[in-house]
């Protein structure tokens, strides 16, 4: 073997070198620590390497002294070496030993942590999985009790709804025979009623005829008016209020006469109708009856009665034909038909109607009255709101053309200051060869005349809308005009052509029965 110097040779190399106990003539000597040959000495004689030679137990570190020249070859013993016939002045080198692997090393704690058998879990392994054991043993016996005790809680419970049930039923029937029994005294009221007042039909045939005569004056008066306001114009030719309380009297006036005529028409036919619902009523009553004897006996059961048996899949049987809404609207339709058909007969009929047609028409025709009062004061305002808009408009004219005229004035008044940064820029841009710097005056120069256009532009925009605005103000003021004559126009038919027929009620037959009833 030779002895080589590790300073002179690359890291990769010094790796390479063949490990063993070496012992050297030149000085040097060498021990194995570990898996590794480390000098004695942690640094080499030559200035450099001392981060190459780091004592530590993975890396090879070989020390040599500094190469010197031989008289036999005229070189220097670091060029010897590679011959192989050299063998260096009073080196020795032994042969390579293997160190045994049991009892040749110094085993120290890091090449033993590095050298032992790696074991396939860790001691937090085994605790952690330790701890996964009794958390599923927890959970598992929590679920246990929870099962438990939701049975228990289910038996309860159901236990408590059966009880319940049957005694919700029990109160629901109790209220199903209240209601039967409170539609029974109802058709038992209404029978006797139609019955009393089925002999006075003959008396209405009189009153009815006058009734109906004496209506078309109002009718009239309420036509005219209709037909006076179709004479306005533009926009107030609107569906106001007026004009529908005139419609409304109308209809109202009109439905009267109607239902008159057909209560004096019908009269010859009443009694057979009186006497139809009489007869539907006395079957709703029998239906009732037998329904009510039912569900008494139906109540009375309990868990202890006889008659009780099981009936597999009565439930599922939906017999039924009527919900408690359409049965409870079946009686009192029943009920109503017979109210109606007796309406006219029963408890003074005719005064009744009468009174009923009198208020109606009154109500209509006063109703009509306050809604054109209303209509034209609401004219009245609107024409001097009209009036005040009109002169608040020409004062908005006016101050509008000295804003057009002041804004001019400011884009006149920009044009000198535009044409002074512009010139400026201009004679700058005369300036030769490196004197044409784009320094903080020229920055500021162009963002000057940026600044001017951008005002310009705004003013500009501005004039356009002010000029804009001042058309429609125009525009305006002209709609205004035009408006405050339909407004007058309005407030002439309102207030002389439909009032003036109003101020009587034509009819005084329907002041008397008002006051008699």
């Amino acid at each position: 073997m030779y002895c080589i110097n590790a300073c002179n040779l690359p890291y990769s190399d010094v790796n390479k070198i063949d490990q063993g106990p070496r012992t050297s003539t030149c000085g040097w000597t060498t021990e194995c620590r570990g898996e590794g040959w480390i000098s004695k000495t942690d640094r080499c004689s030559r200035p450099g390497t001392t981060s190459l030679l780091r004592t530590l137990p993975w890396r090879h570190c070989l020390v040599s002294k500094p190469p010197q020249t031989s008289a036999y070859t005229g070189m220097s013993k670091e060029y010897c070496m590679y011959d192989s016939g050299y063998a260096g002045d009073g080196c020795i080198t032994e042969p390579l030993k293997f160190p045994n692997l049991v009892t040749g090393f110094n085993v120290n704690a890091a090449h033993a942590s590095r050298t032992a058998l790696y074991t396939r879990y860790s001691p937090a392994d085994w605790q952690a999985n330790n701890q996964q054991l009794y958390m599923g043993s927890d959970c598992t016996r929590n679920t246990s009790e929870l099962v438990r005790a939701e049975a228990l809680r289910l038996v309860r419970e159901t236990d408590d709804r059966a009880s319940r049930g049957q005694t919700d039923s029990g109160k629901k029937l109790g209220e199903r025979l209240n209601d039967i029994n409170y539609w029974k005294q109802e058709i038992m009221l209404e029978l006797d009623l139609n019955v009393h007042e089925s002999h006075k039909l003959l008396e209405t045939r009189q009153a009815l005829e006058r009734m109906i005569k004496e209506m078309d004056g109002p009718l009239h008066i309420a036509q005219e008016n209709l037909y006076a306001r179709e004479s306005r114009q533009g926009v107030d030719l609107v569906h106001d209020a007026a004009e529908q309380a005139l419609l409304c009297e109308i209809e109202t006036l009109r439905n009267w006469q109607q239902k008159l005529c057909q209560q004096l028409d019908g009269i010859n036919t009443q009694l057979a109708r009186m006497r139809a619902s009489r007869h539907e009523l006395e079957r709703d009553l029998m239906r009732k009856e037998e329904s009510y004897t039912i569900d008494t006996s139906a109540a009375q059961l309990n868990n202890n009665s006889r008659d009780i048996a099981f009936h597999s899949g009565i439930e599922k049987v939906d017999p039924t034909v009527s919900i408690p809404e359409t049965w409870a609207g079946f009686t009192q339709a029943l009920i109503k038909r017979s109210k109606g058909e007796r309406t006219s007969q029963v408890h003074c009929l005719i005064d009744n109607l009468l009174t009923q047609a009198a208020n109606e028409a009154w109500a209509a025709w006063n109703n009509s009255n306050n809604a054109l009062s209303l209509r034209v004061a609401e004219l009245l305002d609107a024409k001097n709101k009209i009036l005040c808009h009109l002169s608040k408009m020409q004062q908005e004219i006016y101050d509008m053309e000295k804003h057009m005229d002041l804004i001019r004035k400011a884009i006149e008044d920009k044009a000198p200051a535009l044409k002074v940064a512009q010139t400026r820029l201009e004679k700058r841009t005369h300036r030769s060869d490196i004197e044409l710097c784009r320094d903080d005056a020229h920055f500021r120069i162009v963002q000057e005349v940026q600044e001017i256009n951008e005002t310009l532009e705004q003013l500009q925009r501005k004039l356009t809308e002010v000029e804009a605005s001042h058309q429609q103000l125009l525009k305006t003021k002209g709609c205004l005009e035009h408006d405050l004559k339909i407004k007058s126009n309005s407030l002439f038919v309102d207030r002389e052509k439909c009032l003036g027929l109003r101020k009587s009620f034509p009819i005084t037959t329907f002041v008397t029965q008002r006051q008699t009833c």
